[in-house]
């Protein structure tokens, strides 16, 4: 049976849905895509009006639907980020009988010891692959090794409770909408653009959101931290606002015009706005000064993060910029040219898609991408006999029905003059 994966991403700036197709090599098609704005619902990635963000999810749900040929989303996987989400570790131990080795029993004893431990005024949301020491010596591979005592060594990624409760309340009980899983979206996001090189030479995975930056750093192969700045790029927004212009023309210049450097060669440009008749000016380096000075605070924040467990300079991969807000003109300068590392743009890796989607760089959809990827449960419910259409093939189809409708009537007319033809002939002989 086909597997389909339908995923969410709870976005401030965007609720972005996919539809995904799942194959026998483990590789996945997408079948359609849309976003719904949250409009407030969603506050620094967390859940902030459960009645409004469900009547927007069942929106969101509604437009896949539409767009694939008779289907119904039965669940979704959900992704969560947010202000409170940040790793803790968290080990576990166990005595080995002597002269006996480690075995598979032994290390699923420790993770299920994991599973149940719960920290103090928190919720696991998810861990990371746990690191092995065996009487103090780190081992990938424990299994078959001899030793005195095991011990698993865990990452785990931990939120408030409000989290969890706020996603069931309003997507499981207010929109009625079953939930396959929740996944923790900056860790199911690096898994999808971080090849296994990027992890073991080290990288920083660094999310530009709209409410928040979230922060992942791998080193030696390993996920180092996850932290989450309760600084996004709405903040720049509203600074721009000091300007007299409404928060829409704000976030449009920002968009348009707005560059994360002053640069003196732009001292004499004005931008202009046009209001019932009534201009506007406006010196873009007036409008660059505040957006470089609010980036450079967040930059700053994204560093300290980064240098509370690791030297900037080893990691061998640098920094990988996501999200919509790294689209900021001149974001990537920035960074390289002020703390001295090597920055790029993220892209779901190719080779996790059946084919060289456009969405494959798009950060509108990228998080929910990487979401989808992590998908195991058949999420829809279609025909027996046909697989759900893309928007594109459906679209298609349809507009293929009046030209074959056409074709036919074309066919029966001619077939009808030839038989009228031999007719004549045919009496004519006679």
């Amino acid at each position: 049976m086909t597997d389909y994966i339908v995923a969410i991403d709870l976005g401030t700036s965007h609720l972005a849905g996919i539809v995904g197709e799942k194959h026998a090599d483990g590789k996945f098609s997408i079948l359609a895509y849309a976003t719904e704005d949250p409009s407030s619902s969603i506050r620094r990635g967390n859940i902030y009006n459960l009645d409004d963000t469900a009547s927007r999810i069942k929106n969101l749900v509604h437009k896949l639907e539409s767009k694939l040929k008779d289907a119904k989303i039965k669940k979704v996987y959900i992704g969560v980020g947010g202000q409170s989400l940040r790793t803790t570790e968290h080990s576990e131990s166990k005595k080995i009988d002597t002269g006996a080795v480690v075995t598979a029993d032994d290390v699923n004893e420790l993770k299920k010891q994991c599973e149940v431990y719960i920290p103090d005024l928190l919720d696991v949301l998810d861990w990371a692959p746990p690191i092995f020491y065996l009487d103090g010596r780190r081992e990938l591979k424990p299994e078959g090794v001899s030793c005195e005592r095991l011990e698993a060594r865990y990452k785990l990624i931990v939120g408030r409770p409000s989290i969890r409760r706020d996603i069931v309340n309003s997507i499981t009980e207010k929109a009625k909408q079953d939930i396959a899983a929740i996944i923790v979206s900056p860790l199911s996001l690096a898994d999808a653009i971080l090849g296994k090189e990027d992890k073991e030479l080290g990288c920083a995975v660094v999310d530009f959101g709209a409410g928040v930056t979230t922060v992942v750093v791998y080193k030696n192969g390993e996920l180092l931290n996850l932290s989450v700045i309760p600084l996004g790029s709405n903040l720049i927004t509203k600074d721009i606002t000091m300007l007299q212009i409404t928060e829409a023309e704000a976030e449009k210049l920002k968009k348009e015009n707005g560059s994360a450097i002053v640069r003196k060669e732009d001292d004499d440009e004005k931008i202009k706005l046009d209001r019932d008749g009534l201009t506007k000016e406006i010196a873009i380096n007036d409008l660059n000064a505040i957006i470089e000075a609010r980036t450079i605070e967040i930059t700053e924040n994204v560093i300290a993060r980064i240098k509370d467990v690791t030297e900037i300079k080893s990691l061998g991969n640098g920094i990988i910029l996501a999200g919509c807000a790294s689209k900021l003109k001149n974001l990537p300068a920035l960074i390289k040219d002020k703390y001295k590392v090597n920055v790029r743009f993220s892209a779901i890796r190719k080779r996790l898609l059946k084919d060289d989607d456009n969405l494959t760089g798009n950060q509108l959809y990228m998080t929910a991408i990487s979401i989808m990827l992590k998908g195991t449960e058949q999420c829809m419910e279609t025909p027996s006999d046909s697989p759900p259409l893309s928007e594109d093939d459906f679209m298609s189809s349809k507009s293929a029905t009046p030209q074959k409708k056409e074709k036919k009537k074309k066919k029966k007319k001619e077939e009808k003059g030839w038989v009228d033809k031999m007719k004549n002939i045919f009496e004519g002989e006679q």
